[in-house]
C-alpha cells in the first residue's frame, strides 16, 4: 500500500494496487486507513507534497526523490560565484537594482539576490533572460563576455 501525505490537513492517501488494468486504483484517504493498513502488514510509503497550494517557481527543477535515492553526491549544482558577480556588475553598469532586473525579467527580487550570491540551482531560462537584459554571457566558456546581437534576417 502507498501512501502520499498532504501538507495542508495531514490527510493520507492510500493507492491500492488494482486487480483490473487500465483502470486508476481505489484511494482510501484518513489516518485510519494507514494504521489499519500497517496492522494488516503491509508495506506503508509516506511522502510529503512538497511547497503544495504555494506559488513558488523555479525553485527546485532536479527531482527532489531521485536525489534522495542517489548515494553519491546529495547536493544540487549551485551558480558558480563568478557568475554572480558578472551578474552584479552587468546590472549595476546598466544602473539597475535586484528588484529593477527582476522586474524586467519578471521574475522575483529574491531570486535575483540567490543568483549573485550563489546560492540558486542554475535554470537555462532565467539565465536567458538574465543575459538578454544585461548584455553578458553567463553560460559556457565565455562568462562575462559581451553577448552579441542576433543577426537580422
Amino acid at each position: 500500500c502507498h501512501f502520499v501525505e498532504s501538507i495542508h490537513q495531514d490527510k493520507q492517501t492510500c493507492y491500492l494496487l488494482s486487480p483490473v488494468l487500465g483502470r486508476d486504483p481505489p484511494k482510501r484517504t484518513g489516518p485510519t486507513a494507514i494504521t489499519a493498513a500497517q496492522r494488516r502488514g503491509e508495506d506503508v510509503e509516506t511522502s510529503k507534497k512538497w511547497s503544495a497550494g504555494q506559488n513558488k517557481q523555479h525553485l527546485v527543477t532536479k527531482n527532489t526523490a531521485k536525489l534522495d535515492r542517489e548515494t553519491e553526491e546529495l547536493h544540487h549544482e549551485r551558480v558558480p560565484l563568478e557568475v554572480g558577480k558578472v551578474i552584479q556588475q552587468g546590472r549595476q553598469e546598466k544602473g539597475m537594482t535586484q528588484k529593477d532586473l527582476a522586474t524586467k525579467i519578471n521574475e522575483k527580487p529574491q531570486v535575483i539576490a540567490d543568483y549573485e550570491s550563489g546560492k540558486a540551482i542554475p535554470n537555462n531560462q532565467v539565465m536567458g533572460k538574465i543575459e538578454r537584459v544585461i548584455g553578458r554571457k553567463l553560460r559556457g566558456r565565455e562568462i562575462g563576455q559581451p553577448l552579441e546581437p542576433k543577426a537580422k534576417k
